[in-house]
């Protein structure tokens, strides 16, 4: 498989990043908020000595050429070299694939200040970072505070907290990645327009001479992508059910991979299942949710066969990957969020989302296409939940329906999955997302899975999730997608009755009551408070 395609304007260091996997012993407890007299604390970068910038694109420039391993030529130095051994000056390193750090300004002994790299080709979406430092102490307590922070709020002010990854630990203790962090805050730093926002916490690192990693979330790339397609492809079993396929070239000349998992012989009477990941690249959570769901689907599990039997499974577990190689947040290097874009005619801009429209509106013209869910990142609310398609035109019943699969996913992962935070209005300017998109060419039930950047605050937990927690949902969305298509009705018949009583309760009325919600729009159902994670629309 080829290695990966970078804008020639970028850097990239030949080492290559890989972390072990780990889940920790027990789950890692959310951080006590901070109050808001800690908040007022600010650190003037002015006075301090930048010792880390790396700056790959002009912001406002467009992307024009790429190649692997980015920019030709002799590697800058864009760290400040040590005056010697004595000098606990930490070394930063961001020029590898998902990294995302532009400035580190030193700005006291053991205190930095930091600046994140905007999408490329943007000025703004400041919010997935990844870097490594190193040159470590043990003793003394650390402070970092990443100063440009795009968005107003944040899990950050909830509990979450950054992840820290040893290499000295991982070594010789087979500890990953790890949360981190005391004294987390999350509050307004400039004054300016648009303001920047910043996040800031303390830790100690494990050892001295350390080489270590902070990770807005598990980082998985696209290399990560094809070492698990590598595997799957030597695999005789696994790969007697799956083929890989090319669905399109991204900009950057990566490859878009369309997988096909469905159990050998024919297909006629088989429905189709659509599954997508990554189009926004900063959210990694939902690749390893799709890792899961890839895992169960391929294994010798008696579900994952009967599921294999019954249906069709088209997958693209990466459909933004130059965002996720160069580090985004948001955008490929069109310089625009993918997922708004699904209602333009424009594979040249876009192909990824294009070609996977285009893919599902030929599988509509041959059979059913039962469901579509796209695997997203949250960074605003905590759990798991989903967005799907009630624009209130339809009878009840159909209505009900949409509410279905969620209710039985939240039955099936109670510890997780929220169905309170569900939300099923279609707002104008979800309109270019893709599971409105899908939607209107006739897919029925059409999602949008969101994925907490931080945890769960259900069945008595208030912690961060795992890798295994992310994976887990996979096999859960597989549980219920044959509770929801199980053909002895009862429990579709509970869930509709369970989701009539709810919007009853939602609009004031008595249950029992017989009193009709099925002429009520949808904004009415739902609170107008903005429902994805998406910033200001940029067009």
């Amino acid at each position: 498989l080829p290695p990966p395609r970078w804008p020639v304007e970028c850097e990239v260091i030949q080492e290559t990043m890989e972390h072990i996997e780990w889940v920790p012993p027990k789950p890692e407890p959310f951080c006590p908020p901070m109050g808001p007299e800690q908040e007022l604390y600010t650190l003037g970068e002015e006075q301090g000595t930048v010792v880390y910038h790396s700056s790959p694109a002009l912001q406002g420039s467009r992307f024009i050429r790429a190649r692997v391993g980015g920019a030709p030529g002799p590697l800058s130095s864009p760290a400040a070299p040590l005056e010697g051994p004595q000098d606990t000056t930490l070394l930063f390193e961001s020029r590898f694939e998902s990294g995302n750090l532009q400035k580190a300004i030193k700005v006291g002994p053991y205190e930095y200040v930091l600046m994140l790299r905007p999408d490329l080709y943007t000025a703004k979406h400041t919010q997935w970072f990844y870097f490594r430092v190193q040159n470590t102490r043990q003793e003394p307590l650390y402070r970092f505070t990443i100063a440009n922070m795009a968005k107003p709020k944040s899990l950050y002010s909830q509990g979450l907290r950054p992840l820290l990854y040893s290499q000295r630990d991982a070594q010789s203790h087979g500890i990953g990645w790890r949360r981190v962090g005391t004294d987390v805050c999350y509050y307004r730093g400039s004054a300016g327009e648009p303001p920047m926002f910043r996040l800031s916490w303390t830790v100690r690192f494990p050892h001295d001479g350390d080489t270590c990693f902070f990770a807005a979330c598990y980082p998985y790339t696209y290399s990560d992508l094809q070492r698990y397609l590598r595997a799957l492809a030597a695999d005789p079993e696994r790969s007697r059910y799956c083929t890989v396929q090319v669905l399109c070239r991204s900009l950057a000349g990566n490859t878009v991979y369309l997988l096909t998992v469905t159990s050998p012989g024919g297909n006629t009477g088989k429905r189709v299942v659509v599954a997508s990941a990554r189009a926004h690249p900063g959210e990694s959570g939902g690749s390893w949710a799709m890792r899961g769901f890839l895992d169960f689907l391929l294994s010798a599990h008696a579900d994952a066969r009967l599921l294999r039997r019954l249906f069709v499974f088209k997958v693209v577990p990466m459909l933004n990957p130059d965002g996720v190689v160069v580090g985004n947040s948001r955008c490929s290097l069109a310089g625009r969020d993918p997922n708004r874009a699904y209602g333009m005619a424009l594979p040249g801009s876009f192909p990824g989302v294009w070609h996977l429209r285009a893919m599902v509106q030929r599988m509509l013209a041959e059979r059913e296409v039962l469901l579509y869910c796209d695997f997203h990142g949250h960074s605003r609310k905590n759990n798991v939940f989903m967005y799907g398609c009630d624009a209130g035109g339809d009878g009840t019943r159909t209505r009900l329906r949409q509410r279905v699969f969620p209710l039985m996913l939240s039955k099936n992962a109670p510890d997780k999955f929220s169905f309170s935070s569900c939300k099923f209005q279609v707002q104008k300017s979800k309109e270019g997302t893709g599971r409105v998109s899908m939607w209107r060419l006739g897919v029925s039930h059409s999602y949008t899975l969101e994925v907490a950047f931080g945890g769960s605050t259900l069945g008595g937990r208030s912690s961060h999730f795992s890798v295994e927690d992310l994976e887990s949902l996979g096999r859960l969305l597989c549980d219920t997608l044959l509770d929801f298509c199980d053909p002895e009705p009862a429990k579709l018949q509970q869930c509709l009755v369970e989701a009539d009583a709810l919007l009853q309760q939602q609009m004031g009325h008595e249950p029992g009551s017989g009193v009709s919600w099925s002429d009520v729009s949808p904004s009415e159902l739902e609170s107008t408070t903005s429902g994805s994670d998406s910033s200001v629309s940029d067009g």
